[in-house]
């Protein structure tokens, strides 16, 4: 059996907005080599988790470590698209290659390391044919894919992923899910919220139910 490795630990994990907690008191530990599917009803905390982990939300006690030497900057996130993404006025190069923008530093350009992972990250995605393409002009799918490659970028070590397929057709979700898939058994760590119980049930190695925070697999 292989060695379980956490490479995130949450301990007494409390997240919230406002006045209102979303997580409580959670112990829980994403490991390396996990395809972890978090599922249960709109506003149980799903993405608030997410979004801890990922580091845009402080927790209001406990603690989120990073393990094994994990760095935010090797954590990529895919969030739910925004109407602002959807018609965003650049081409597909661009919007992957905007990933690096917090890494360039004070360089006005991107060196060739930043654009031979671009380029990797979109036929991972399988969006290299469409790099020079407008953004906007994109059917949903596309644009979906398009994002996932940018998130790529980041991801060294672990990819979040938050409803990636919402508001697909079946057959571009099919095409998001084959993606993550191979991306998992390509070595990727994932965490993906998703409401399609199905590929929680067949895909992932675990899967955390925020309903209930049960978990299946070990």
């Amino acid at each position: 059996m292989d060695d379980i490795i956490p490479l995130i630990k949450c301990r007494q994990l409390t997240l919230g907005y406002g006045s209102k907690d979303l997580v409580r008191d959670l112990d829980y530990d994403v490991n390396a080599g996990d395809y972890l599917c978090i599922v249960g009803r709109n506003g149980s905390g799903k993405t608030t988790f997410l979004r801890g982990i990922a580091g845009l939300l402080k927790p209001r006690s406990g603690s989120i470590e990073l393990c094994e030497g994990l760095k935010r900057s090797e954590i990529g996130l895919l969030p739910q698209m925004t109407v602002v993404q959807k018609d965003f006025p650049a081409s597909v190069e661009e919007i992957v290659l905007s990933a690096f923008q917090g890494k360039r530093r004070l360089l006005p350009f991107y060196g060739r390391a930043q654009r031979d992972r671009a380029m990797e990250c979109m036929a991972l995605t399988r969006t290299e044919s469409l790099r020079k393409s407008c953004f906007r002009e994109l059917s949903g799918g596309q644009k979906q894919r398009v994002l996932l490659a940018r998130a790529l970028c980041a991801a060294e070590r672990l990819l979040l992923l938050d409803e990636p397929v919402t508001g697909l057709d079946p057959e571009s979700a099919e095409t998001m899910y084959r993606i993550v898939e191979d991306l998992h058994q390509k070595g990727m760590t994932v965490v993906m919220v998703t409401h399609d119980v199905d590929v929680a049930k067949d895909s992932a190695t675990r899967v955390m139910d925020f309903d209930s925070i049960s978990v299946k697999g070990n």
